[in-house]
């Protein structure tokens, strides 16, 4: 009996915890409006939105630094982003056992968007061992910090995966980054979190760009994504809109049915004028493309920053002054900018090895014990301090079957997904509180002892 009453206990507490952490995730009222996806476009309420942005990582990822969780730094920044115009910044790392609702609260006070990576170095896909590194413990870590960060309205878009794949050999990754994609999604419904747009940043190869974005946007609803990104350095100044090629890829990415974006641009093999700017935020590109972010804010060993950055101070570059004046000499389209309102999925491309090593759209299905989250929650996350999760957790023992990602929600918020008639890429040589909890609370814990404490 002792042994029951311990357990019973638990179970209470960690239902009434569970509670407590629900009615915990809303975030303070703001007046930035959440972005939501029609067709293949963003849009700000009824107005387009086009990111113009920067990849913000100071002291580059090897340092493993949470640039948002220090509000004093966020806020000196801020400062900046709002002097070169922009309503975006992308961050790759974050630490989900620190609080962020300083700095978050001040970008949206700015009108400034977060793009956030879910996975850090130690807990991520590891495209060498994929089916072994999509596992529960993994899960559990992005969940928590897909479910902290959801709460924010100017929480723009998570990224599920980032150059995954970064040849032909390791696009047999492709389906668990596609897995992952679904599963934050289906976490979001599940957990009647706001439907912030998920998706995924591809490497800037040339060898399976166009299948990837097609594979992502392929298959039942459930499985596809909310957008595509892809990091592109093939304009270098000077070039213009033909000679770096991205005519060819405006084509090819024409009837495209999801919002497209670069989520890393800006060449630097010669002096940066940012020209390309001006083309991508032009009609000649806005059709099928939604802007970009330009790599990156702060100087580091790539000698690819707008600033330096010597502990509090923070000094601008040529690269700096240089993007102000493309951005201000660059107004967006007027109107909508001649998106795609139908959006709608694209066919799965043709297994092609070994550029393509893929063969349909049968993906892993979710690991066993990472189930519970979805009705339970994924709890705290541990933060950078974790051991990390690539050799760690139970993987995936089987395939899901289709519309597995499906889940209903009770809240008011709906699906950013597109839909509507079947687009193509053109894509050469391919088939193209309180606790105020009381006796309900406490049945359901009992009820759901043995599941929560297995």
């Amino acid at each position: 009996m002792k042994a029951t009453f311990s357990s019973l206990a638990t179970a209470i507490t960690l239902g009434a915890s569970a509670v407590l952490a629900s009615s915990a995730v809303k975030a303070r009222d703001s007046s930035i409006t959440p972005i939501t996806v029609k067709g293949n476009a963003f849009f700000q309420g009824d107005n387009r939105f086009y990111i113009r942005g920067v990849d913000y990582q100071p002291g580059g990822s090897s340092q493993l630094e949470d640039p948002i969780a220090d509000a004093d730094v966020c806020k000196r920044d801020i400062a900046k982003f709002k002097d070169l115009g922009l309503n975006t910044v992308r961050v790759y790392s974050v630490d989900n056992s620190q609080d962020h609702d300083d700095c978050m609260n001040a970008l949206a006070d700015a009108g400034i968007y977060l793009v956030l990576d879910v996975n850090t170095p130690k807990y991520s896909l590891n495209r060498a061992q994929p089916k072994e590194s999509y596992n529960d413990v993994y899960l559990q870590y992005i969940f928590a910090t897909v479910e902290m960060f959801a709460k924010y309205p100017n929480t723009l878009a998570f990224f599920s995966g980032n150059e995954v794949i970064n040849d032909g050999p390791s696009s047999a990754a492709a389906p668990y980054v596609k897995a992952v994609t679904r599963d934050i999604r289906q976490y979001l419904r599940s957990r009647n979190l706001r439907q912030v747009p998920v998706g995924y940043s591809a490497a800037d190869i040339d060898t399976n760009r166009l299948q990837m974005a097609e594979y992502m946007n392929c298959g039942t609803d459930d499985e596809r994504s909310d957008f595509f990104a892809f990091n592109d350095y093939s304009w270098c100044d000077p070039s213009s809109f033909t000679t770096s090629g991205w005519d060819q890829k405006v084509k090819n990415f024409t009837g495209y049915g999801l919002p497209l974006f670069l989520s890393e641009y800006g060449c630097n093999t010669n002096t940066r004028k940012f020209e390309e700017v001006s083309a991508l935020y032009s009609t000649k590109m806005t059709g099928v493309y939604s802007g970009g972010l330009v790599y990156e804010y702060s100087q580091e060993s790539s000698n690819y920053g707008l600033v330096e950055v010597s502990g509090d101070n923070v000094t601008t570059l040529a690269d700096y002054d240089a993007l102000k004046t493309a951005y201000n000499n660059t107004p967006n389209p007027s109107g909508d900018g001649g998106y795609n309102k139908t959006g709608g999925a694209s066919g799965c491309p043709t297994k092609d090895a070994p550029n393509w090593n893929v063969d349909g759209d049968t993906l892993p299905a979710i690991p066993a014990p990472a189930k519970k989250y979805m009705t339970q929650g994924a709890g705290k996350g541990v933060g950078f301090s974790g051991d990390g999760s690539q050799d760690k957790g139970t993987a995936s023992t089987g395939t899901a079957t289709a519309g597995s990602g499906s889940a209903s929600s009770t809240g008011s918020a709906s699906s950013s997904s597109s839909k509507g008639a079947a687009a193509a890429l053109r894509v050469p040589g391919t088939g193209v509180a309180p606790i105020v909890v009381g006796m309900v609370t406490a049945m359901f814990s009992v009820l759901g002892a043995s599941l929560i404490l297995s």
